[in-house]
């Protein structure tokens, strides 16, 4: 395999890539990779074996608008794309931008053939042990048509199908209500067409509270509602964490509960830790390229590289291909 590694991108930089790229490295002998950035901040990694450090010389804003992105080619994103497509590489990831990383590889990269609009995908976890589910668009657009939303439920389904071998998995519309006349305008148009549509195994309406809890394989929402969909489970997850461990510290006695439920505490905090999901895919584009969460630790990082490794290790790019060629 080969990977390309944008080091510079998001809001930590290299104090999350550099210690996260190491362990990926430790953990996959069988990964080349390419690492671009500045090379007087990358040094530490230039004898490591399996590394090409590639020099960029600047960053973009992540507020960055994608005109402006495109044009600055000696980014360390623009490099990453170009350093991609040079050497035939197998995956890119990066924490940067969103609008700049979604631009350049519909550009550069190029959509896959009969795909209108490529969307953000990942997983998420549930209360049930090993039951993820996906989510798209999670953000990749802000605004959507009725059409783009059953093209996300179909690969938002192909996606399940292949990651998790599940055939016909369960596709939901998030809205406000589960009856078929609830949702927002464009929910309401997308309704009638995910019905009729018979390449998916839709199920109806969800709303946010539902899908925790596992009963669902996929997840189909506008990139504007989908965005706001993950940042609000990260918060509440964070939140109720730190509620937790408040609790446990009250009192002496509340200290000694923790000692007996402490395998549960750690095990559910564990299971519902978004830096343990990993980055995003953009579907629908031609190569595995993954957007890293903007605020990425070396934890977070090192997750999205680690899903970047099993994406390409199922060949999801060509055996979505031949899907959605059905």
């Amino acid at each position: 395999m080969k990977f390309v590694i944008d080091m510079m991108g998001g809001d930590n930089g290299i104090k999350a890539t550099i210690g996260a790229t190491k362990e990926f490295i430790n953990r996959h002998k069988d990964v080349e990779v390419f690492l671009v950035g500045d090379l007087n901040a990358l040094k530490e990694l230039k004898n490591e074996k399996n590394v090409h450090l590639v020099e960029s010389k600047t960053v973009l804003r992540m507020d960055v608008d994608p005109l402006t992105a495109l044009k600055e080619k000696d980014s360390s994103l623009m490099v990453a794309i170009n350093t991609y497509l040079q050497n035939g590489c197998d995956a890119l990831i990066s924490a940067g931008s969103t609008g700049a990383l979604l631009s350049a590889a519909i550009f550069k990269i190029k959509r896959i053939e009969g795909i209108t609009r490529p969307c953000l995908i990942t997983s998420f976890p549930t209360i049930k042990k090993n039951k993820k589910f996906v989510v798209c668009d999670l953000g990749a657009n802000n605004s959507n048509t009725k059409e783009e939303l059953v093209q996300f439920a179909i690969m938002g389904s192909i996606y399940y199908s292949i990651l998790y071998q599940k055939k016909d998995p369960e596709v939901y519309l998030l809205s406000n209500g589960t009856e078929e006349e609830k949702g927002s305008p464009l929910g309401k148009e997308a309704y009638p067409l995910l019905k009729e549509c018979k390449s998916i195994n839709f199920k109806g309406n969800i709303e946010a509270r539902d899908p925790l809890f596992g009963e669902i394989d996929v997840l189909v929402t506008d990139g504007y509602s989908g965005n706001i969909y993950l940042k609000s489970v990260e918060g509440t997850a964070k939140a109720m964490s730190g509620m937790i461990k408040e609790a446990f510290k009250r009192n002496i006695f509340a200290m000694i509960g923790y000692l007996f439920s402490k395998k549960g505490i750690v095990e559910m905090k564990e299971k519902m830790d978004y830096k343990n999901v990993g980055g995003a895919l953009l579907m629908g584009v031609n190569g595995v390229v993954i957007k890293a969460h903007g605020s990425s630790d070396v934890k977070s990082f090192l997750s999205a590289l680690e899903n970047g490794y099993k994406l390409v290790s199922v060949d999801i790019v060509n055996k979505f291909k031949e899907e959605l060629a059905k």
